[in-house]
């Protein structure tokens, strides 16, 4: 009889092993959606657009992206964590969410490590100094010497406390000695505005989301907080090249995550069509306009990442004090 039962339980294992197996060599066969935590019209948002037209003509299904923006990615998180790892249901997640969120909530409701399945990598940017064109900062130089002048005095600001526009501003901040005051607001648009009018002095700008007032001549970048220039702006020098501190890097990056348990057969296939999309010509060009650099990454390689950027993160929400609770 135990050898009976034995051999039925072996049999069922094997169907269960086989269902799956046929589950992976079909995927996809009916649409994939990507819940996104950002607002729809903004930089990851367009991007998940832009490679999910590509993805969708790989994988022959098409590819939806759900905004649900709003409780620092919490709503957006929570749906998709909850959903059945068939890769049918992935979220748009950055390093905020993933690597930031952990050190900024004391009890945040999920773990980027255990409820999520990383997928692939989508984009990297790196941000600019970003001032009011007519006002008196024309460069580091003069930023640094205001802020030793009058400390507390100097603002900067950025769309969330402890986000990566206020931990990168904080960098510049701890890396200068200088003491400056932080000014959060709600949207971007309306930070680059005040950086324009002069109400704030300065913050942390991407090209996606800056980038109409710098065109428009009501904001400059006076460096961008990188290693090397952008090829979107080759004339703006690196913080260290405009005499500024070279250790300050503040930088994004956006990937592509699902529930936790994916198989890692439908995994490499939502990967494969990534990294695909993310050679294409008419795509780099698109990729270029808005200061983003392709990241193709694996799923071991983006586990990695958020792996080296939570402590790193940790030390700066601890330095600047920033918290979310």
């Amino acid at each position: 009889m135990q050898i009976r039962q034995l051999a039925a339980a072996c049999i069922a294992l094997l169907g269960i092993a086989t269902a799956g197996s046929a589950s992976a060599q079909t995927f996809p066969d009916h649409t994939i959606r990507i819940t996104s935590p950002f607002p729809a019209g903004s930089g990851p948002d367009a991007v998940a657009r832009m490679v999910g037209e590509k993805v969708a003509i790989a994988l022959k299904q098409p590819v939806l992206i759900d905004p649900k923006p709003g409780a620092n990615g919490f709503i957006a998180i929570d749906t998709v964590k909850r959903m059945p790892p068939s890769g049918y249901e992935l979220l748009l997640a950055d390093v905020g969410h993933l690597a930031i969120n952990p050190s900024l909530f004391k009890k945040l409701p999920y773990d980027p490590e255990k409820d999520l399945t990383p997928v692939s990598g989508l984009y990297r940017t790196s941000f600019f100094i970003a001032v009011a064109a007519d006002g008196p900062i024309k460069s580091i130089k003069d930023l640094i010497a205001a802020a030793n002048a009058a400390p507390g005095k100097v603002t900067y600001g950025s769309n969330a406390v402890g986000g990566p526009l206020h931990l990168g501003a904080a960098q510049l901040e701890a890396a200068t000695g200088t003491r400056m005051l932080h000014v959060p607001y709600k949207e971007l648009s309306q930070l680059y505005g005040s950086v324009s009018t002069g109400d704030v002095t300065w913050a942390m700008a991407s090209i996606a989301s800056a980038g109409p007032l710098l065109a428009s001549g009501k904001l400059r970048f006076l460096a961008i907080a990188d290693h090397a220039r952008s090829p979107a702006l080759p004339n703006v020098p690196t913080l260290e090249e405009a005499g500024g501190p070279k250790e300050v890097q503040a930088t994004t990056w956006v990937v592509l995550m699902g529930p936790k348990d994916m198989p890692p057969a439908v995994v490499a296939t939502i990967n494969q069509a990534v990294a695909t999309a993310l050679r294409q010509d008419d795509l780099l060009k698109r990729f270029a306009t808005f200061g983003f650099n392709p990241y193709p990454a694996t799923g071991a390689q983006i586990a990695e990442v958020i792996r080296q950027d939570t402590p790193r993160y940790a030390a700066l929400v601890k330095r600047t004090g920033a918290s979310a609770d």
